[in-house]
Protein backbone atom coordinates (compact mmCIF):
# COMPACT_ATOMS: atom_id res chain seq x y z
CA UNK A 1 0.00 0.00 0.00
CA UNK A 2 2.76 2.44 0.97
CA UNK A 3 4.77 1.39 -2.07
CA UNK A 4 1.87 2.20 -4.44
CA UNK A 5 1.37 5.60 -2.78
CA UNK A 6 5.05 6.47 -3.23
CA UNK A 7 4.92 5.28 -6.81
CA UNK A 8 1.91 7.51 -7.52
CA UNK A 9 3.58 10.49 -5.83
CA UNK A 10 6.69 9.95 -7.93
CA UNK A 11 4.65 9.79 -11.14
CA UNK A 12 2.77 12.98 -10.21
CA UNK A 13 6.01 14.75 -9.37
CA UNK A 14 7.59 13.62 -12.65
CA UNK A 15 4.59 14.86 -14.71
CA UNK A 16 4.65 18.25 -12.95
CA UNK A 17 8.41 18.49 -13.46
CA UNK A 18 8.04 17.78 -17.18
CA UNK A 19 5.33 20.42 -17.43
CA UNK A 20 7.55 23.06 -15.81
CA UNK A 21 10.60 22.13 -17.83
CA UNK A 22 8.59 22.30 -21.03
CA UNK A 23 7.20 25.72 -20.16
CA UNK A 24 10.71 27.08 -19.42
CA UNK A 25 11.86 26.63 -23.00
CA UNK A 26 9.24 28.85 -24.66
CA UNK A 27 11.58 31.85 -25.06
CA UNK A 28 14.70 29.77 -25.68
CA UNK A 29 16.55 30.54 -28.88
CA UNK A 30 19.07 27.96 -29.96
CA UNK A 31 22.46 29.23 -31.14
CA UNK A 32 22.97 28.95 -34.85
CA UNK A 33 19.26 28.78 -35.59
CA UNK A 34 19.26 31.93 -37.73
CA UNK A 35 19.00 30.87 -41.40
CA UNK A 36 20.61 34.13 -42.54
CA UNK A 37 23.86 33.23 -40.77
CA UNK A 38 24.02 29.58 -41.85
CA UNK A 39 24.69 28.34 -45.37
CA UNK A 40 21.77 26.46 -46.97
CA UNK A 41 24.03 23.74 -48.38
CA UNK A 42 24.68 20.89 -45.93
CA UNK A 43 28.32 20.45 -46.97
CA UNK A 44 28.98 24.16 -46.39
CA UNK A 45 27.30 23.99 -42.96
CA UNK A 46 29.45 21.02 -42.03
CA UNK A 47 32.63 22.78 -43.17
CA UNK A 48 31.66 25.88 -41.16
CA UNK A 49 31.02 23.80 -38.02
CA UNK A 50 34.37 22.06 -38.38
CA UNK A 51 36.13 25.44 -38.80
CA UNK A 52 34.48 26.70 -35.63
CA UNK A 53 35.40 23.53 -33.75
CA UNK A 54 31.80 22.42 -33.24
CA UNK A 55 31.99 19.21 -35.21
CA UNK A 56 34.03 16.03 -35.34
CA UNK A 57 35.25 13.61 -37.93
CA UNK A 58 35.11 9.87 -37.57
CA UNK A 59 38.84 9.50 -38.20
CA UNK A 60 39.46 11.72 -35.12
CA UNK A 61 37.76 9.17 -32.82
CA UNK A 62 40.85 7.00 -32.48
CA UNK A 63 43.05 10.03 -31.80
CA UNK A 64 41.06 11.13 -28.79
CA UNK A 65 39.19 13.81 -30.70
CA UNK A 66 35.73 12.52 -29.81
CA UNK A 67 34.44 13.03 -26.32
CA UNK A 68 37.09 15.55 -25.30
CA UNK A 69 36.25 19.00 -24.04
CA UNK A 70 38.15 20.66 -26.86
CA UNK A 71 41.57 21.19 -28.33
CA UNK A 72 43.37 23.77 -26.23
CA UNK A 73 46.69 24.95 -27.60
CA UNK A 74 47.23 27.86 -25.27
CA UNK A 75 50.87 28.62 -25.87
CA UNK A 76 50.38 28.93 -29.59
CA UNK A 77 46.92 30.48 -29.69
CA UNK A 78 47.24 33.29 -27.14
CA UNK A 79 50.22 35.49 -27.84
CA UNK A 80 49.94 37.48 -24.58
CA UNK A 81 49.96 34.32 -22.47
CA UNK A 82 52.94 32.89 -24.34
CA UNK A 83 54.89 36.15 -24.20
CA UNK A 84 54.21 36.56 -20.47
CA UNK A 85 55.50 33.09 -19.70
CA UNK A 86 58.57 33.69 -21.85
CA UNK A 87 59.41 37.00 -20.16
CA UNK A 88 59.21 35.60 -16.62
CA UNK A 89 60.63 32.16 -17.42
CA UNK A 90 63.54 32.65 -14.98
CA UNK A 91 61.12 32.84 -12.03
CA UNK A 92 59.44 29.82 -10.41
CA UNK A 93 55.68 29.75 -10.93
CA UNK A 94 53.32 29.37 -7.99
CA UNK A 95 50.19 29.30 -10.18
CA UNK A 96 49.40 29.63 -13.86
CA UNK A 97 45.67 29.52 -14.55
CA UNK A 98 44.79 30.14 -18.19
CA UNK A 99 41.03 29.99 -17.72
CA UNK A 100 41.23 32.42 -14.80
CA UNK A 101 43.69 34.65 -16.64
CA UNK A 102 46.32 34.72 -13.89
CA UNK A 103 50.02 34.01 -13.61
CA UNK A 104 51.50 34.17 -10.12
CA UNK A 105 55.19 33.61 -9.55
CA UNK A 106 56.74 32.36 -6.37
CA UNK A 107 59.18 34.49 -4.39
CA UNK A 108 62.46 34.85 -6.29
CA UNK A 109 65.80 36.20 -5.19
CA UNK A 110 69.07 36.15 -7.02
CA UNK A 111 72.26 34.84 -5.48
CA UNK A 112 73.64 38.35 -4.84
CA UNK A 113 70.99 39.40 -2.30
CA UNK A 114 69.25 36.68 -0.31
CA UNK A 115 67.48 39.20 1.94
CA UNK A 116 65.41 40.65 -0.89
CA UNK A 117 62.85 38.68 -2.94
CA UNK A 118 60.43 39.60 -5.68
CA UNK A 119 57.02 38.20 -6.68
CA UNK A 120 55.04 39.08 -9.82
CA UNK A 121 51.31 38.68 -10.45
CA UNK A 122 50.03 39.05 -14.02
CA UNK A 123 46.29 39.25 -14.67
CA UNK A 124 44.96 39.22 -18.23
CA UNK A 125 42.11 41.64 -18.82
CA UNK A 126 41.71 40.88 -22.53
CA UNK A 127 43.30 38.68 -25.20
CA UNK A 128 43.99 41.65 -27.45
CA UNK A 129 47.52 42.98 -27.59
CA UNK A 130 47.14 46.47 -26.10
CA UNK A 131 48.69 48.45 -23.30
CA UNK A 132 45.70 47.98 -20.97
CA UNK A 133 45.44 44.22 -21.55
CA UNK A 134 47.63 43.34 -18.56
CA UNK A 135 47.41 44.15 -14.88
CA UNK A 136 50.86 43.53 -13.42
CA UNK A 137 51.65 43.78 -9.71
CA UNK A 138 55.19 43.57 -8.37
CA UNK A 139 55.79 42.72 -4.71
CA UNK A 140 59.07 43.08 -2.86
CA UNK A 141 59.93 41.17 0.30
CA UNK A 142 62.81 42.54 2.36
CA UNK A 143 64.05 40.55 5.33
CA UNK A 144 66.50 41.67 8.02
CA UNK A 145 69.05 39.56 9.91
CA UNK A 146 66.43 38.27 12.38
CA UNK A 147 64.23 37.00 9.50
CA UNK A 148 61.61 39.67 10.06
CA UNK A 149 60.23 40.38 6.62
CA UNK A 150 58.21 43.23 5.20
CA UNK A 151 56.28 42.94 1.95
CA UNK A 152 55.58 46.01 -0.16
CA UNK A 153 53.76 46.43 -3.43
CA UNK A 154 55.89 48.52 -5.74
CA UNK A 155 54.55 49.10 -9.24
CA UNK A 156 57.23 51.34 -10.63
CA UNK A 157 59.65 50.97 -13.50
CA UNK A 158 59.80 47.17 -13.35
CA UNK A 159 56.06 47.00 -14.08
CA UNK A 160 56.50 49.27 -17.10
CA UNK A 161 59.49 47.25 -18.34
CA UNK A 162 57.58 43.97 -18.00
CA UNK A 163 54.54 45.40 -19.80
CA UNK A 164 56.68 46.71 -22.67
CA UNK A 165 58.60 43.46 -23.05
CA UNK A 166 55.47 41.28 -22.94
CA UNK A 167 53.64 43.45 -25.49
CA UNK A 168 56.71 43.53 -27.75
CA UNK A 169 57.06 39.74 -27.71
CA UNK A 170 53.32 39.21 -28.12
CA UNK A 171 53.36 41.43 -31.21
CA UNK A 172 56.23 39.41 -32.65
CA UNK A 173 54.38 36.16 -31.97
CA UNK A 174 51.22 37.55 -33.55
CA UNK A 175 53.02 38.56 -36.76
CA UNK A 176 54.69 35.15 -36.92
CA UNK A 177 51.33 33.43 -36.53
CA UNK A 178 49.76 35.59 -39.23
CA UNK A 179 52.59 34.81 -41.63
CA UNK A 180 52.21 31.05 -41.06
CA UNK A 181 48.42 31.07 -41.45
CA UNK A 182 48.15 33.52 -44.33
CA UNK A 183 45.89 32.26 -47.09
CA UNK A 184 44.83 34.50 -49.95
CA UNK A 185 41.11 35.00 -50.46
CA UNK A 186 39.63 32.85 -53.21
CA UNK A 187 35.95 33.47 -53.98
CA UNK A 188 33.64 30.48 -54.17
CA UNK A 189 32.31 29.92 -57.66
CA UNK A 190 28.62 29.16 -57.79
CA UNK A 191 27.25 26.70 -60.29
CA UNK A 192 25.12 28.45 -62.84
Amino acid sequence: MIFNKRKKNFIHFFIILLFFLNSCSNGLKLPGGDARKNPPNAADRQAKRLEEGRGFRLNDVGKGGFGRGGNFEFASSNELWRASLDVIDFMPLASANYSGGMIITDWYSDSDNNNQSIKINIRFLTNEIRSDALDINVFYKICDESNTCTIKKNNSELKEELTKEILKRATIYQTQKKDENFRPYTPIKKNE
